[in-house]
């Protein structure tokens, strides 16, 4: 598909970070010429880096969410974690996380507010929410296709 449109495009980008593709991505990206958004994943994006560090270096047991994974938690999470018919397995899968933070680029949306709370009691863990806005997304995608 790149190669397409690289036919009727000067420049083509992908707007993915690494996100668990640990380097494909990257090789994918440098044969076909293409440069795609930094960090090894969307958090890195929304929190920063250091930022992000911090948070998991403060509390190695974090799950991480962002509006995304909030408003998909029952279908990416639940469902296919067979959480839904077997809500025994939470603590199996998640026995070692001790808190969720929410890296809410929509801080002040209440569907979103009450999605993340639902998403961090289906986990049994305590919510962090934090406000990150999308100001360091925006930044990389200017920088990436500027």
């Amino acid at each position: 598909m790149a190669t397409a449109l690289l036919v009727d495009y000067d420049q083509v980008a992908v707007g993915y970070a690494d996100c668990g593709t640990y380097g494909a991505l990257d090789e994918v990206c440098a044969e076909l010429g293409l440069r795609r958004l930094p960090g090894l994943h969307c958090y890195d994006l929304f929190a920063g880096e250091s930022r992000l560090a911090a948070f998991l270096d403060e509390q190695p047991g974090t799950y991480l969410l962002t509006d995304f994974l909030v408003r998909s938690f029952e279908r990416t999470v639940v469902r296919e974690l067979g959480l839904d018919r077997y809500p025994e397995l939470r603590d199996d899968y998640f026995r070692h996380y001790s808190r969720a933070i929410w890296l809410a680029q929509e801080p002040d949306d209440s569907e979103l507010q009450a999605l993340a709370a639902t998403a961090a009691d289906r986990l049994g863990l305590p919510l962090t929410v934090i406000p990150t806005g999308d100001g360091r997304l925006e930044e990389a995608l200017a920088e990436l296709v500027g």
